[in-house]
C-alpha cells in the first residue's frame, strides 16, 4: 500500500503568518483532497516559512525571494507527487491564439483576407433605467473632447 504524501507549512508566528500558511493548506487540500495524506502547520519564529513535501523542501521563503502564488504552489506539489496530473486552470491552459496581439482575427471574404474588428470595438451605448443614454468610456479618456463631463 503506497502511503499519501505529507505537507507541512512551517511559519513565524511573529510575523503573525499563520493566516497565510492556512489559506496555502486550505488551497492545497482543495485541489488535491483525500489524495493528501495530512497538511499541517507547524509554528515557527525568526521570518521562517517552509513547504515540505514528505520531508523534501520545495519552498522557503528567504531562497525564493517571498510567498508561493497558490498556482506556483500547487504545481510544485503535483510535480513531485502526481507529474502526470492535469491541474486545469491552475496549469494556466490558454486556448490558441488567446493573447492580446492576436485579438484580431482573419476571416476569408469575397475579395480575400480582411480584418475582422474585435467585440469591444462594438460596443452599444446603453441607457441608465430612468436616464439618459450612457457613452462606453475607457478610463482616463474624457467624455466629451472638451474633457468635460456631460
Amino acid at each position: 500500500m503506497t502511503t499519501k504524501p505529507r505537507i507541512t507549512i512551517t511559519y513565524c508566528t511573529q510575523c503573525s503568518w499563520m493566516l497565510r500558511a492556512a489559506w496555502m493548506g486550505q488551497e492545497l487540500l482543495s485541489t488535491f483532497g483525500a489524495d493528501l495524506g495530512e497538511v499541517a502547520l507547524i509554528p515557527g519564529t525568526g521570518g521562517i516559512f517552509e513547504i515540505h513535501v514528505n520531508g523534501d523542501l520545495i519552498w522557503e521563503r528567504k531562497r525564493d525571494g517571498g510567498f508561493p502564488e497558490a498556482k506556483v504552489l500547487k504545481q510544485k506539489v503535483r510535480d513531485i507527487v502526481w507529474p502526470e496530473r492535469d491541474l486545469g486552470h491552475s496549469d494556466g491552459h490558454k486556448a490558441k491564439g488567446a493573447s492580446f496581439d492576436k485579438l484580431r482575427m482573419r476571416e476569408e471574404g469575397s475579395s480575400g483576407t480582411r480584418e475582422q474588428e474585435p467585440a469591444i470595438d462594438k460596443v452599444e451605448p446603453s441607457k441608465v433605467p430612468h436616464g439618459e443614454p450612457v457613452e462606453p468610456r475607457m478610463a482616463g479618456i474624457p467624455a466629451s473632447p472638451d474633457g468635460a463631463n456631460k
